[in-house]
């Protein structure tokens, strides 16, 4: 490349000179693309109630963030609330992560409810999606009902308290609030919740929130920390799938659902020792219902409603009621899952459907009638069993029956007597009777036709 403006002496070291500029432009540039390329936010997202899934998710995603050099994790909220106690532990794993998290309440029409108001003020930084809602974190009892007075103080006292420490670096007006949340359950939209200085933004998708959080500096651990976020690579990690299903047994349909396969499967197997399947099926249903009620708050009279539904539908398998106590059993199953999940105001997890209970308890009437009816129909059937079996069966005379004499039949040797008169030796005949242990038989006579010749295939077998 020749420049026009410089001579040959010069024009030497002023091309150099723009040479290496142009170079080390190139390699400042290509520095600044890699980074840039090579920055990474952790996307984390909790829907639904929050539960000790989310404990295990969360540290899970501050631990892979850390391994990965993450410039941040973003934890998107959408949560009616949890429990207390697993609220506070979920604020300390995020005070104490060595990565920041950023608590980002989306998408539009989610809310931060009651222990989310908590998670949410939690973060290092807190961000809300437009027509999103935070607040009411008044806390109730495991039933949903009301706290005594005392207990109800103590325990407000607590959370204002631990509201106060998240807020307070926020302002007087946002330590307000969240105290309100508290003490009188008072909600806010996204747009209050930032003009209180209870949240830092309002984003309105995640590229929005990337380029909000770029250059602001927070306090992780106790040491200032300036994110660089624009451009970064949004990394998502979902749950995976053991924690997908925990996560979603917290449902009081689904844990009546397995309640129910998990009985069936288990009764099944002991109605036919032997084989694992059905057992294995049971066992693993029981375990996962377990879970769930374990988490939901539930009423344990409900429990006992249901295991009574199931001795009535077992005994009316043996005992000769035709059915009554399968109906019996049936209302009763479905009294105890509406008692066992009864509605609980302000409660983070979805209502029992009546119609869920309902079918359930239908289905489970059907699986026993129809083993009842089977009984039944066993109960009715001739006898198989013993000498009477032998009626109606093929066999041979082996010495002559005059009247009396021996048969081979069904594999063994009987005494006969002939209602035909004499009876040669190997005639096929049939039994007709028992008396004792003594067989009552006719010559047989094959039936005329294009098949006389034939022999039977039972006297076959006998011979």
């Amino acid at each position: 490349m020749r420049l026009p403006f410089v001579r040959d002496g010069k024009g030497v070291t002023m091309r150099r000179i723009l040479w290496l500029g142009w170079i080390l432009w190139l390699v400042a540039w290509g520095g600044w693309a890699q980074e840039t390329s090579t920055r990474r936010v952790l996307w984390l997202r909790v829907e639904g109630a929050l539960t000790p899934v989310v404990a295990d998710y969360l540290r899970r995603g501050i631990q892979t963030a850390q391994d990965q050099g993450a410039e941040a994790i973003v934890l998107q909220l959408n949560t009616p609330g949890g429990e207390v106690n697993l609220t506070l532990r979920l604020v300390s794993m995020i005070r104490e992560s060595p990565v920041p998290v950023i608590v980002y309440v989306a998408p539009r029409g989610a809310i931060a409810g009651s222990a989310g108001t908590l998670v949410t003020l939690a973060g290092h930084l807190a961000w809300m999606a437009p027509e999103t809602a935070i607040g009411a974190a008044s806390p109730v009892g495991g039933q949903g009902e009301e706290l005594p007075q005392t207990l109800s103080q103590k325990v407000k006292e607590i959370l204002k308290a631990q509201v106060r420490s998240l807020a307070e670096r926020r302002g007087p007006d946002a330590v307000q609030l969240a105290e309100a949340a508290v003490e009188s359950a008072k909600a806010v939209s996204a747009r209050e919740a930032l003009t209180a200085g209870l949240i830092d933004g309002i984003a309105e998708n995640p590229e929005d929130l990337l380029r909000q959080l770029d250059g602001r500096t927070v306090s992780v651990q106790g040491r200032p920390r300036t994110l660089r976020t624009l451009g970064a690579a949004i990394v998502p990690l979902p749950m995976n799938i053991v924690e997908e299903i925990l996560h979603r047994l917290v449902d009081p349909n689904i844990a009546l659902i397995l309640l129910a396969i998990g009985v069936q499967a288990i009764l099944i197997e002991l109605s036919n020792p032997g084989g694992w399947v059905a057992g294995f099926i049971g066992v693993v249903c029981l375990l996962l219902a377990a879970y769930g009620i374990g988490v939901l708050p539930v009423n344990w009279l409900g429990l006992l409603l249901i295991a009574v539904a199931i001795v009535l539908f077992i005994l009316d398998v043996k005992a000769p009621t035709h059915g009554a106590l399968t109906a019996v059993g049936t209302a009763t199953f479905i009294a105890g899952a509406l008692v066992l999940f009864a509605p609980v105001a302000r409660s983070p997890f979805p209502p029992l459907s009546p119609w869920v209970a309902g079918g359930t308890g239908l289905a489970m009437a059907g699986f026993f009638g129809f083993i009842v009816a089977k009984a039944l129909q066993a109960q009715r059937r001739p006898s198989v069993m013993g000498v009477e079996a032998l009626i109606g069966r093929l066999g041979e005379a082996r010495t002559d029956l005059n009247p009396i004499g021996m048969v081979h039949v069904a594999g063994e040797l009987w005494t006969a007597e002939s209602e035909t008169g004499m009876i040669a030796a190997g005639t096929p005949v049939q039994v007709v009777g028992v008396e004792g242990l003594r067989l009552r038989v006719r010559k047989w006579m094959p039936s005329p036709g294009p098949s006389t010749s034939a022999t039977p295939s039972e006297y076959q077998g006998n011979r």
